[in-house]
């Protein structure tokens, strides 16, 4: 299975410090809890920082991408009426991945959940298995289906998180592979790996750019494209319908 030149190559050696990263991506009902709470307040500057990536935390230039309240916040969330996962009341729902969430609003999630976002670097580790750099969350089988939400399966983004156990990490993550992208602290550069390819420690890149990084790929798709190492982006201030987010943790 070959890899993206413009996206992945050189293949580098990085290295992280001990982290914690949730093992569901987040869903409608967590997020509903943040929602009841938003009062449009931003987070306080250097909020939901990587201790030990300086500059990385909350930026108070960015506190006029969040609605102004919690109206706002509902209205947002709403951006495709056949494939979003938010209902106004709780219901059905509640277990699936939250999707429409634009960068700045995942941000100010995890660090009212008392987390912050992952790296690429983080995120890939995980779902590399690490040391074992696997292809896929759960190992080297390629065999299709895939045990992943994607084209192959069910191809929904209205799956209960966890619903694929064979395909969760060396660590027990699940979903890391199809289900929703999700939004990473990086900035996107299609190159970016030619600039560490002698490897790096604690790195994500903080260029600003026109895009966010994001990682693992949607429910709708396809088999080559929901491996650990496949790169994706979004313009932090869209939103969504394949778009999710999962927090990371300073243990």
């Amino acid at each position: 299975m070959s890899c993206y030149d413009d996206r992945e190559q050189p293949e580098h050696p990085a290295t992280v410090s001990s982290f914690a990263l949730d093992i569901f991506e987040v869903t409608v009902g967590r997020f509903r809890a943040f929602v009841a709470a938003y009062d449009g307040t931003a987070p306080p500057p250097g909020a939901g920082a990587h201790p030990l990536i300086a500059g990385s935390g909350w930026d108070s230039t960015w506190d006029n991408k969040l609605p102004a309240d919690r109206a706002g916040l509902i209205a947002g969330v709403k951006c495709e009426s056949t494939s979003q996962t938010w209902t106004d009341e709780a219901g059905a729902n509640e277990a699936y991945p939250m999707n429409c969430v634009n960068w700045y609003e995942a941000f100010a999630f995890c660090i009212w959940d008392g987390g912050r976002l992952p790296t690429e670097a983080e995120w890939e580790y995980a779902a590399a298995g690490g040391s074992e750099n696997r292809v896929y969350p759960w190992g080297d089988d390629v065999t299709e289906p895939l045990p992943a939400d994607y084209e192959g399966t069910d191809n929904s983004p209205f799956v209960t998180v966890g619903s694929y156990p064979a395909g969760n990490g060396r660590w027990g993550h699940a979903d890391l592979a199809g289900s929703m992208w999700e939004w990473m602290l990086d900035w996107y550069a299609s190159d970016w790996h030619t600039t560490i390819q002698s490897g790096c420690v604690d790195c994500a890149n903080l260029t600003a750019s026109s895009h966010r990084a994001g990682r693992g790929n949607r429910w709708d798709s396809d088999a080559s494209s929901v491996r650990a190492a496949f790169r994706g982006y979004g313009a932090p201030a869209s939103r969504y319908e394949g778009v999710g987010l999962r927090c990371a943790r300073t243990p």
